[in-house]
Formats: C-alpha cells, sequence, structure tokens
C-alpha cells in the first residue's frame, strides 16, 4: 500500500478531531466548553461563493445560488437532549463577505428586562433575547483548528458560573467576536463587533473576561433611576421612533412626569447606543417570520482594522457559530468546528 505524504496524514488526522461547543453570554462574558457528542465528528468546510455583485439582502436571488450547509447544533444542561441546525451560506465580492444563517426559533425575543407599570410600581418583564455569535482567529491560537472552542473556553464543572470566562492562553493569541443581539444591536442593523484576549477586568465588565469591544462607540445602556426601582428614559414624543419596539438612546428623553403612565405600560430596559468606528463593521439583516431567525452578516475582506480578523481568499478560517434562545446562559447552543473556505 502507498504510504501518504506527511502533509496528507496531518490533514486526515486534524478532520478526525471531535470539536462541539457550548456557549454562555451575558453582557460581559462568553463562555465556550466542549460538549462530548459522538456524532458531532469532524470538521465542516463552509465555502464562500465569489459573486460579482453584492447580494442586497436576505432575499436577493444570488443566496439560491449557494446551497446551504446543514450546521447541527446541541444544547446544554436542561437543553442537552435538543439538536437543532443553522443552515449557512457565504459569499464573497472583491470587497465584502456575507453569511445568512437561518434556524428554527418559534418566538422573537426581544424583550430583554422591559420595564412594565403594574398600577402602582414599575417591575421588570421576564424574558431575554436572541442571538447569533460567530468567533475567528485574527492571530493564531494554538489548537483553535482542530479543538475550536474548547481552547478559549474556561468553564470547570467545580467553578462556579460566575467564574467561567472566554479568553486566550497567551496575549499573542487573538479572536474575532461577531455578536447579533435581538434587541440591542438589530435595532440598528449590525452585529457588536468585539475581539478576544487573555482574561482581565475591562473597563465596565463586572467580571475577569477575555472579550473587549473594538474601537468606537455601541453597545447599550440600562435604562433605570439611580436606585433602579423604575425606567429614567422614554421615547422623545417629538419624535417617530426609527426602530418601533425599541427605545433607541439617541431618541431618548427624561421622564419627568410618571402620572402619565397607565397599568400594563411597558418600556425597553436596555438602550441600544448609536455604533460607530470599527464596532460597527459587521453589518447585519435580520427578520423572523414567526418560525425561523434569518440573519445577514456583512463586513469587509480587510477592514485595515487591527482588532478585525483579515479574510485573504487563497486561505482557510477556522471558526465557530453560536444561537442563543431568549437566553445569555445555559439554553445557549453552538456549533462543532467549522472552517470558511473561499472559491471563484
Amino acid at each position: 500500500m502507498e504510504r501518504l505524504p506527511r502533509k496528507a496524514l496531518k490533514e486526515v488526522a486534524m478532520f478526525r478531531w471531535l470539536i462541539a461547543g457550548i456557549a454562555v453570554f451575558s453582557s460581559a462574558t462568553i463562555v465556550f466548553a466542549a460538549a462530548p457528542s459522538p456524532e458531532d465528528t469532524g470538521v465542516m468546510t463552509i465555502t464562500a461563493r465569489y459573486v460579482k455583485t453584492p447580494p442586497a439582502g436576505i432575499d436577493d436571488p444570488a443566496w439560491q445560488r449557494v446551497a446551504p450547509v446543514q450546521v447541527p447544533v446541541a444544547g446544554r444542561l436542561e437543553m442537552a437532549d435538543i439538536k437543532e441546525i443553522v443552515a449557512t451560506r457565504a459569499l464573497y465580492t472583491d470587497n465584502e463577505l456575507y453569511f445568512l444563517l437561518s434556524w428554527a426559533d418559534p418566538t422573537r425575543s426581544v424583550n430583554k428586562e422591559s420595564w412594565q407599570f403594574d398600577g402602582e410600581k414599575w417591575v421588570h418583564l421576564k424574558g431575554d433575547e436572541d442571538r447569533v455569535a460567530l468567533l475567528f482567529e485574527i492571530d493564531r491560537i494554538n489548537q483553535f483548528s482542530s479543538k475550536s472552542c474548547a481552547v478559549v473556553c474556561h468553564s470547570p464543572a467545580d467553578l462556579s458560573r460566575s467564574q467561567w470566562k472566554l479568553a486566550t492562553r497567551t496575549p499573542a493569541e487573538k479572536g474575532d467576536l461577531w455578536h447579533w443581539k435581538a434587541a440591542r444591536s438589530a435595532p440598528y442593523r449590525h452585529a457588536d463587533d468585539g475581539w478576544l484576549t487573555v482574561a482581565g477586568n475591562p473597563s465596565g465588565s463586572y467580571r475577569e473576561t477575555g472579550r473587549r469591544n473594538d474601537a468606537g462607540a455601541g453597545g447599550d445602556v440600562k435604562n433605570e433611576t439611580p436606585d433602579g426601582s423604575r425606567p429614567i428614559y422614554m421615547q422623545d414624543p417629538a419624535r417617530k421612533p426609527s426602530a418601533p419596539g425599541f427605545l433607541l438612546l439617541e431618541e431618548a428623553v427624561p421622564i419627568t412626569d410618571y402620572s402619565i403612565f397607565k397599568t400594563g405600560d411597558a418600556i425597553p430596559y436596555r438602550l441600544p447606543v448609536k455604533p460607530g468606528g470599527s464596532r460597527f463593521d459587521v453589518k447585519a439583516e435580520s427578520r423572523h417570520d414567526g418560525s425561523r431567525w434569518t440573519v445577514m452578516l456583512q463586513r469587509k475582506l480587510n477592514t485595515g482594522q487591527e482588532d478585525d480578523v483579515v479574510f485573504d481568499a487563497r486561505k482557510r478560517f477556522s471558526f465557530a457559530i453560536a444561537v442563543f434562545d431568549d437566553t445569555g446562559a445555559d439554553h445557549s447552543k453552538t456549533t462543532r468546528s467549522l472552517v470558511l473556505v473561499f472559491k471563484r
């Protein structure tokens, strides 16, 4: 029998790795943990197909030229038996990369603990938001290509969730994190663009994490009085909401008379901040049709920013996808290891 070349043997070995992960999201942390699912073996390839004309949106006919890759996802803890599919497509032009992601979700979750007046006091409604996130390498993360998110996850079973974190092991390693949020980034049609490094305590974080925000404005602020008992902002009555159902910080005004509110009135708790700079590099279009989410993500192949991965059509890029159903915690689901390739 003819012996395979060393390079071929390495490639075979790499594709035999069993990779899976689970992500735990909160406002300050994302944690991925390996999930030993015997049927989720190997690395799945997502091929970005070249098009001269960029897709104009979710319904652009260009997407029909690309067969979706049915990427399996698996739940964790009480959701461990739930398995779903993220239909994944990718296109690219001379300057831009596009992803189209679609997954089943019977509810459009954008509540994010909104305020509601019960006739006597203000209370928080239950509920979080739906999300999807992608993680790429900027500078090589040791073993990420074979073990994916497991190498940046620090979530041992003997530690509380408050001590879990997503981070690289050395300062030389660096990741690019795209985080689309149905309540906080979708109103501005983008995915929050961040990066991953060693764990620390960045400004605004309540716990140790490797997550950092890209340069520029963005994120959200909590709509609450200093004592946390009620909202402090409402929609400016002189302005038509540019994102109905949400309250953008730039369109908010202080509440001066609380007697105007009736029982059942609701006001958003998290107010998106107008994004800018590198944090606004990943544009997004999204739609919930009553049974599933479809999200299109778009970014320049090379943004010229140090906090973004540079996509070279001649290379391969290891990455992972995570989806979240009305949560930032244990109901999270994530894919096994993926690799992005480009083809004309």
